[in-house]
């Protein structure tokens, strides 16, 4: 019994529309699947692979961890929980560290830790400053968070206590802000929503003004954090420095793994405010541990720079020989292209077929995320895969002058 899609079909809730491929093993940035074709995968696990399918680093790492130890509860303390949060500390402009198992309870996390900041120093402010085309995450509170509404329109009443602002536009938030507001919360670069690159001074300019409030400003580098965008943190490249940043995806390289990070001003928890059961386990711990100690001694961002460079290159010249195309746009290895028509399905379907992973992001978009680790031989193979969809598709190539 091999038919592992109508097995799905009958007892997996379908809430994603999946593409037609069911994956048995990975290696590096290939994936095959249950009939042993081989794709080259620029999907990544959803920016989660950051050093690949099944790295050496990572499985000996699982083994060697799993017949030491694998969950105790936060009741007591583990060497690996201490030692990545050391790490991370180290290695960026937080103080302290919050470990829980996905990007959603992280983003969740730090809002909480927002409001009981508001409550201690504001005066019991509450609300948090989120902007269109977002996206936070799928718990209740974080989908009312996100600035999407395809993610909410059939979940109201959402738990109040965001306000949505229009994406790289200080001058909104300002307006916005008030003496319930308590935090402005943004992804340096928005994924989810299509790859949306603001101007360089954006961030600059939100931290600005949350210091002039004595609010906080929160980053969520669930997607761009751990050198996807060719630093290991994004606001390294934007010149700022949050209050509070949110960490997943790539932290753990496939392993579920949070974080909560925050300088020492914002860390206003105590004891019972909050917790986790899985958060920060020993496995799960030492897995990051050892992938961001490889990306770190193997300058793996430089790769991600380097290499997503020389990718939005190839795509932005995709651009010019398809008049499909509105856009091509990018930073490190987050890319995306912006169709000028809902085609973005089609795409996606009939490069799978041609055995290349990539992400449906929006109707007319679609994403690149492939593992950082990705090499220029491998884009220009997706390159050309891409390309023949796109002529296949009788997209309209422009011809060459």
């Amino acid at each position: 019994m091999k038919d592992y899609q109508a097995r799905a079909e009958k007892v997996l809730m379908n809430v994603v529309k999946r593409l037609p491929v069911v994956l048995v093993q990975g290696k590096g940035a290939r994936v095959w699947d249950d009939e042993g074709r081989e794709y080259l995968d620029f999907v990544g696990g959803w920016a989660v692979d950051s050093l690949g399918h099944s790295p050496s680093i990572l499985s000996s790492t699982l083994r060697e961890q799993s017949e030491r130890l694998i969950q105790v509860s936060n009741q007591f303390y583990s060497v690996p929980q201490i030692e990545l949060a050391e790490l991370l500390v180290e290695n960026s402009c937080l103080d302290q560290v919050f470990f829980c198992n996905s990007g959603a309870e992280a983003n969740e996390g730090a809002v909480k830790l927002a409001r009981k900041y508001g409550k201690v120093h504001l005066n019991g402010a509450y609300e948090v400053i989120t902007t269109y085309g977002s996206f936070h995450g799928r718990t209740l509170s974080m989908t009312a968070a996100t600035g999407q509404e395809k993610f909410k329109t059939w979940l109201s009443p959402l738990p109040p206590g965001f306000v949505h602002i229009e994406y790289d536009n200080v001058e909104k938030i300002k307006k916005a802000t008030s003496f319930q507001t308590c935090a402005v919360m943004l992804e340096p670069v928005q994924g989810e929503g299509g790859v949306n690159i603001p101007h360089e001074d954006y961030l600059t300019k939100v931290e600005k003004w949350c210091q002039e409030k004595g609010i906080l400003f929160i980053l969520d580098e669930v997607q761009t954090g751990m050198g996807r965008l060719g630093s290991l943190f994004a606001y390294e490249q934007y010149h700022v420095e949050p209050d509070i940043m949110t960490l997943a995806k790539g932290l753990g390289g496939g392993v579920p793994i949070g974080a909560i990070l925050a300088k020492d001003r914002a860390a206003v928890f105590k004891p019972g405010d909050h917790g986790s059961t899985f958060g920060g386990n020993p496995l799960s711990c030492a897995c990051a541990l050892a992938v961001v100690r490889f990306i770190l001694s193997n300058n793996i961002p430089r790769n991600a720079a380097k290499v997503g460079e020389y990718l939005l290159s190839q795509l932005k010249k995709v651009a010019t020989e398809f008049e499909a195309i509105r856009e091509a746009r990018g930073k490190g290895l987050l890319c995306a292209l912006e169709f000028k028509d809902d085609i973005a399905e089609d795409v996606t379907l009939r490069a799978a077929e041609k055995r290349l992973l990539v992400n449906r992001v929006k109707a007319n978009a679609i994403r690149f995320m492939p593992p950082l680790i990705i090499s220029k031989e491998e884009v220009d193979e997706a390159i050309n895969i891409l390309k023949e969809v796109l002529w296949n598709l009788n997209t309209y190539s422009i011809p060459s002058r």
